[in-house]
This record gives structure tokens, C-alpha cells and sequence, in this order.
């Protein structure tokens, strides 16, 4: 989950002013979380105070954090869904929309570290999606997402995952960011993203190098950069002076939420070095 909120924040700066290229400097001062940070947030702490993993909690969980930022830069539909229900259905309640945008893949990644099972993580990942991004692509968008990071954290390789997610989600998994970056665009379909991010992670080296390739691609940076980072962290890990650099953008609630998350699931195996480094 820190390894999605820092390719946020890292590819922020780029979602509208693609740089092409792995060089740049990972945080500045353009640098910031966006809705797919904050909806991370609302899935996590669903997950953790949800034993149902109900529909209704999970609005109630993603409407106070947006109505907490409710300038993070949602997308028109899921901004309407969020904050202007009665304009999309005259009797105001909120439903799904059959979307495929690449929302549901960015807000996922806490599931992939909730679950002892793969095939609870993709059950869960598909509840998560559906209660806007019911289109079958936003719920494979989610779901791929998610048991990469499962399978991540579970020590398989980048073949094993390759496979899987390809074979499983029928995503083309065989080609590199140096072939996909010259022609990529601002795509924000889970279907024209998700499988680029994976790319990202499956091309790189550590955790850093897979945030930077997911950046270069150009387009929709920060979200990219949110799902190839998420898979980075349960594969290599988080760098202490990366996850040291988050304290300076994240609010103390946010940081409060990723410490129960900690003590609660498979992710204690960051609680040391959350301690260390956030001095908590």
C-alpha cells in the first residue's frame, strides 16, 4: 500500500505533462496524493473495519474520505457518484455505472495484502470494483492488480505472475515500456493501463526503477505509477528514505490508518519500518 500512495504522489507532478523518460526527480514541489491515494485510504480502512465487506460501509468509507479531499482531482463520473448522486439518479442513491476506467485498479492495492488466499484477494478485489466499476474490464483491472500483489508478496516470480495474470485476465503482457512508450497516450481504461503498469513492474529492477518506467510511459502517470508501485512493494519492498519522504505529504490520520493496517494483516511486515521511519 505505501509503495501505491508514493507512485502517486512520485508520478502526480506528470499525469498532464508527460516527461517520456526515467529521469526526473522523484518528489518536488509539484509533488502531491491524488484521488487514487485517498481512495486507497477509504478501501483499507473498509477492509478493516468491514468484516461483511458490504457495499454500503464501503460508500460510507468513500465518501467521508472524499468529502476529506474533496479536491484530489477525481475523475467526471466518479465526481458526480461521489458528491452529486442526485444528478446522475433523481432519487440520489448511489450506484454502480458500468465503468472501466483504471479507478478501480488504483484503490485496490490494501486488498492484495488483506487475504490469505488468491482466490479470496480477487473475490474481494471484484466487491471493491463493482460498486462503481462494474464494466467486466474494471473488474479485471482490480482484480489483476490485486493478485499481482498477492502473488507478489508470496514470493512468486515475475514469470509466475506473468503468466498468470495473462493466461487469467488475457492481458498482453509481451512487450516492454521501451515499445509501448513511444506511441502510449493518456489512457484512463483499466483495459489501456493496467496491463502497461504490470509492464512497468515486470521490466524493472527494484522498486524505484519500476515507479520511474511506470511514469515514463507518459499518459496517465500517477495512476500507473500507483498500480506498478503497489506491485513493486510486495515484490522488493520500500526503500526507508522513499517511505521517510512520505511523511512530509501525507496527513497523520492517513499515516494512522497505514500503521492499524499494519497490525492487522499481512502487511505487518512493514510495521518496523514504518516505525523507523515516520517515528511513530
Amino acid at each position: 500500500m505505501l509503495g501505491a500512495i508514493a507512485g502517486d504522489i512520485i508520478g502526480s507532478p506528470f499525469e498532464f505533462n508527460s516527461i517520456k523518460d526515467t529521469d526526473f526527480e522523484l518528489f518536488g514541489r509539484r509533488s502531491r496524493y491524488t484521488d487514487d491515494s485517498v481512495m486507497t485510504m477509504a478501501v483499507a480502512e473498509w477492509l478493516m473495519d468491514d468484516p461483511t465487506l458490504s457495499h454500503e460501509v464501503l460508500e460510507q468509507k468513500m465518501v467521508k474520505f472524499g468529502n476529506y479531499d474533496s479536491g484530489a482531482g477525481y475523475g467526471g463520473r466518479f465526481l458526480q457518484w461521489l458528491f452529486y448522486p442526485e444528478n446522475i439518479w433523481k432519487d440520489g442513491v448511489r450506484r454502480p455505472y458500468n465503468s472501466y476506467g483504471n479507478g478501480s485498479a488504483m484503490r485496490v492495492s490494501a486488498v492484495g495484502w488483506f487475504f490469505d488466499s488468491l482466490e479470496e484477494t480477487e473475490r474481494v478485489a471484484e466487491i471493491s470494483a463493482s460498486i462503481t466499476h462494474n464494466h467486466p474490464e474494471g473488474i479485471k483491472g482490480a482484480q489483476a492488480t490485486a493478485a499481482a500483489i498477492f502473488m507478489a508478496r508470496n514470493g512468486k516470480s515475475k514469470e509466475e505472475i506473468k503468466n498468470y495474470i495473462s493466461k487469467k485476465y488475457e492481458y498482453d503482457l509481451n512487450r516492454t515500456c521501451d515499445q509501448i512508450r513511444p506511441q502510449y497516450g493518456f489512457f484512463v481504461s483499466c483495459q489501456k493501463s493496467v496491463p502497461e503498469a504490470i509492464i512497468a513492474f515486470i521490466d524493472s529492477t527494484d522498486y524505484e526503477s519500476s515507479v520511474r518506467l511506470a511514469v515514463s510511459l507518459g499518459g496517465d502517470s500517477d495512476t500507473q505509477a500507483c498500480i506498478a508501485g503497489g506491485i513493486a512493494e510486495a515484490f522488493y519492498g520500500m526503500p526507508d528514505g522513499i517511505v521517510t519522504e512520505m511523511d512530509k505529504y501525507l496527513p497523520p490520520d492517513y499515516k494512522t490508518n497505514i500503521i492499524r493496517l499494519a497490525k492487522t494483516s499481512a502487511y505487518r511486515c512493514k510495521l518496523e519500518q514504518l516505525k523507523r521511519c515516520w517515528k511513530m
